[in-house]
């Protein structure tokens, strides 16, 4: 089974990303039956307004992010989605092809707008780059966060028409949606997204992620009264972070025996006890400059040898030549 994903270098990864797509993701690594594409999505960063340094430092950031958190090279392909030609070249093809009524109704580009965050062409046409980063590699499950689902139907109706009119092109993917996290809250209650400055960062300073856990939302409850868990934010990050003492707290919050301030102490402690090997990790591969080079090289290798393929195949199709003359 062929498996595929990306995660945009726009910012710091959060424990929202993480839940959501990152940890499903290298989940599928460990079967060797899998074939794994993980790329780092940097064309997409482009729909934010970045200098080209930030951009620098998130890419490199990400790139670090991932590798700390348990890619393994031996079993996935790891690359960066600007270093394949081929994706920009399908993008215009897709794109051409693509009603705008079906990227009108995409929900993440409405929820940017409708949070006064300024629009451009390439937030609009976001799902067709996604669908090609998708398409080019005949990938067929997508570990993806919920807010992504949509993104990747889209992908299918995309892929569908394009077979319906050229004959069968493209593997039409499917979203792997863990149901347990299909929505991550931030630290406001709506979902965890850089967009909304509401992130829990996965390699938070110490200092600030303790005043991130502190400053979350709880009702106004006097020591000593009970806590409803079901509806504290507190203890579904506890339920997140798997807390092996999770039923020893549910007690505590229903008779009283624990406050939000206590709760709040041995999350953050919970959550950066979580990270500290990938922490460690991290640190080290900060020196290896050139071990990460050799591994994005031969990454990129792999996916441009099958990006250019299938590139050619869609080409041939529109009457072009299957190969550039230079």
């Amino acid at each position: 089974m062929r498996v595929l994903t990306g995660m945009q270098s726009s910012g710091n990864p959060h424990i929202g990303n993480y839940f959501g797509m990152i940890k499903p993701a290298l989940e599928f690594q460990d079967n060797p039956k899998n074939e794994c594409f993980y790329f780092i999505a940097d064309l997409h960063s482009f729909t934010s307004k970045l200098d080209p340094e930030a951009f620098h430092q998130n890419q490199k950031r990400t790139i670090l992010d991932w590798l700390a958190l348990g890619l393994d090279p031996e079993k996935s392909a790891f690359y960066q989605q600007s270093d394949i030609r081929a994706h920009t070249e399908l993008f215009w093809i897709l794109m051409c092809g693509t009603p705008m009524g079906l990227l009108e109704r995409a929900h993440s580009y409405k929820d940017k707008i409708a949070n006064n965050i300024e629009p451009n062409g390439g937030l609009f046409s976001y799902p067709v780059l996604m669908a090609c980063d998708i398409l080019l590699y005949d990938a067929e499950v997508i570990p993806v966060g919920k807010d992504q689902k949509q993104h990747v139907e889209m992908t299918r109706d995309i892929a569908q028409k394009f077979n319906h009119h050229f004959g069968e092109t493209f593997t039409l993917p499917e979203a792997r949606i863990l149901k347990s996290v299909e929505t991550v809250p931030g630290l406001d209650g709506r979902k965890m997204s850089k967009s909304y400055g509401n992130t829990i960062d996965i390699f938070e300073e110490e200092v600030a992620l303790k005043k991130k856990i502190m400053s979350i939302p709880t009702d106004s409850v006097p020591l000593g009264q009970p806590l409803n868990p079901d509806t504290c934010q507190v203890f579904a990050f506890h339920t997140l972070f798997a807390n092996p003492n999770l039923e020893t707290l549910r007690n505590q919050y229903k008779n009283g025996d624990i406050g939000f301030g206590d709760a709040k102490k041995q999350l953050f402690t919970l959550i950066w006890d979580y990270f500290q090997e990938a922490r460690e990790r991290r640190t080290k591969l900060q020196k290896e400059t050139t071990y990460i080079e050799k591994i994005l090289t031969e990454g990129a290798q792999k996916a441009n040898s099958i990006a250019e393929k299938k590139l050619g195949l869609v080409r041939s199709k529109l009457g072009l030549s299957a190969k550039h003359l230079v």
